[in-house]
């Protein structure tokens, strides 16, 4: 079995350490290490964090494989330090039975570069009629434990119910997907002063705030776990911050790009800044920011949503909506949260390893780093400054907000189960 010596890292931010790595576990955990025959690696300050979970990730296998494969979709993750990522079940064939989370689990294992937790359907189809094999997929190798129709909401309140009663059955959880579809129909961007000066149809707040408000409320009347998706209103805040004073078994997510961009770059008619739901106001980013700060919103997630060329190089209206998250997403938490003072690095420990890992139930992910755990680790140069040159992405897809523009921080070094996946800032 192979040994790793990681020396002089600042363990979640705090003082440096050595982090004793064999075979697939962290052994020791001090200072002034050694290990005869480890290989060593030099951190020299850098900040070493578990391993990180993303709750919400499209890696498009099977159906959309122009797009992204699950392989290039986990090189991406291993690229932005993420050791583990839930898979979203909006592919072709839709994530609605046993055979085809299975088949997006064996991918994974295959790949080698993270775990890949298949999300399945709540529907059959995404088509919000008909409850989908909920039981069987979590019956199945894949061992689903959330359900969402991402890229859909689940707009009956009847199915809706149904779900949250289903996965009480085994401690799931369905994630939503808040967006009352006839508030919505032919909305562009956010509905407000930029879409009125634009003439862009509009996608009010209302919008999400109400499927939200009606959802907690469910969960609380069968007393189920619900999740919500890519949060990105103040009044979606206000919400779940009422629900979690009630003690309603609510979580909540906000995407990096929420927390910083805004419906002003929707001016330069790019549809790169296109994204479901859409960007919001200045106002609604620092709100979010200031909720997941405070723990009113878990966890961040990428919302990794990859696009070839032509789905974006076009007309806005005819544009997909989505972005790529997985290879920046560290960074913009750091110049959104870190830099800024709202979080420290233990607190984005939290926010993106340790609170996904428990909602998605990632066995073995979101651990402490300490003697015993699995090595499941990500090291970060904090000092790093750059621009993001989308052109050295492992995803297959190039369809950033940020091209160009200097964001810090670098992962220069991930580990899965103590193999590294990631070193240097190349992927191996």
């Amino acid at each position: 079995m192979s040994k790793t010596l990681i020396r002089g890292a600042k363990v979640l931010g705090g003082e440096p350490q050595d982090v004793l790595i064999d075979g697939e576990t962290i052994t020791q955990v001090g200072a002034g290490l050694s290990a005869e025959g480890a290989e060593v690696v030099e951190a020299g300050g850098k900040v070493l964090l578990p391993g990180l979970v993303d709750l919400h990730t499209h890696l498009r296998e099977p159906g959309r494989e122009d797009s992204e494969t699950v392989l290039t979709g986990t090189r991406a993750a291993a690229s932005g330090g993420y050791t583990n990522v839930f898979a979203m079940a909006n592919t072709f064939p839709v994530a609605d039975t046993a055979g085809v989370v299975e088949q997006v689990w064996r991918l994974g294992q295959e790949s080698g570069y993270c775990d890949v937790q298949p999300i399945g359907a709540v529907t059959v189809g995404l088509e919000g009629q008909k409850l989908a094999e909920l039981g069987a997929m979590h019956e199945s190798a894949a061992g689903v434990t959330v359900f969402s129709d991402d890229g859909k909401c689940v707009h009956d309140a009847v199915i809706m119910r149904r779900a949250l009663e289903y996965v009480k059955a085994f401690d799931g959880v369905v994630a939503q997907h808040a967006q009352e579809p006839r508030l919505t129909e032919g909305a562009q961007m956010n509905e407000g002063v930029v879409s009125a000066e634009l003439g862009l149809g509009g996608w009010p707040a209302v919008a999400e705030e109400s499927v939200i408000a009606r959802d907690v409320l469910l969960a609380d009347h069968v007393d189920s776990r619900v999740h919500i998706c890519h949060l990105s209103t103040a009044g979606s805040v206000e919400i779940v911050r009422w629900a979690k004073s009630r003690g309603i078994r609510v979580t909540a997510e906000v995407t990096p790009h929420h927390l910083l961009l805004t419906d002003e770059l929707v001016r330069s008619y790019n549809p790169v800044y296109k994204v479901n739901p859409p960007l919001r106001t200045e106002r609604d980013v620092l709100a979010l920011r200031e909720a997941l700060a405070d723990g009113t919103i878990d966890i961040v997630a990428t919302d990794h949503a990859p696009h070839p060329h032509e789905d974006k190089d076009c007309e806005w209206a005819a544009a997909a909506m989505g972005m790529v998250g997985l290879e920046t997403a560290l960074s913009v938490v750091q110049e959104t949260m870190v830099d800024t003072g709202l979080l420290d690095w233990a607190g984005v420990a939290d926010r993106m390893s340790f609170t996904p890992a428990r909602i998605g139930r990632a066995e073995g992910h979101g651990r402490p780093v300490s003697a015993g755990e699995p090595a499941n680790l990500t090291l970060v140069d904090t000092a790093y400054r750059g621009p993001v040159d989308p052109a050295g992405f492992a995803s297959r897809s190039r369809n950033t907000p940020y091209e160009g523009r200097e964001l810090p921080g670098r992962v220069t070094h991930t580990w899965l189960r103590g193999k590294a996946t990631l070193v240097d800032g190349k992927l191996t």
